[in-house]
């Protein structure tokens, strides 16, 4: 059973290589799994990541879109599950650092191995951002109990937009 498994998989090595999968993408000779960037920072002093390494690469997903909900319904933005935190520890802000459309992204690395499209980087950035404080978001919400509070700059440049487009 253990050599048609190791057949298997060598086989789907084979298939990939010939697909065109760049050699970079897998850990070593003998594995099959990615070859995932170690992180760059580290969530707290006394913690690396938000979650256990096994539970973020099973759950991250679920994480990043509950995430997304509260931010973008509610208004509520945590450090705790931020895509932007993700990118803050995880990728290099070094000026050769791989883009997202790399193998070598931190998350290109997984997401090309296991053939998931990402479509988070068409908004946010692939790179990390430093800011002096992660919470002091220009235009957006703080809390449940704050109102996003946009410049007024904006809202009449749309409306002029709206008014010249009729």
């Amino acid at each position: 059973m253990q050599n048609l498994m190791q057949t298997s998989l060598r086989i789907l090595l084979a298939l990939s290589v010939v697909a065109g999968l760049p050699a970079a993408a897998w850990a070593g000779d003998d594995s099959l799994l990615p070859v995932v960037p170690q992180a760059q920072d580290r969530y707290s002093k006394t913690q690396g990541c938000v979650e256990p390494t096994t539970e973020m690469r099973k759950n991250h997903m679920e994480y990043i879109l509950h995430q997304r909900d509260e931010t973008m319904h509610r208004g509520i933005r945590t450090r705790q599950y931020s895509l932007e935190q993700c990118i803050n520890c995880h990728v290099s802000d070094a000026p050769d650092a791989p883009r997202v459309s790399s193998d070598e992204h931190f998350c290109n690395s997984c997401h090309s191995y296991a053939a998931v499209s990402i479509d988070c980087f068409q908004c946010h950035a692939d790179r990390p951002v430093k800011t002096p404080n992660p919470h002091a978001l220009s235009g957006h919400a703080k809390s449940a109990n704050q109102a996003a509070v946009l410049p007024a700059e904006p809202h009449q440049a749309l409306a002029t937009e709206v008014i010249s487009n009729d």
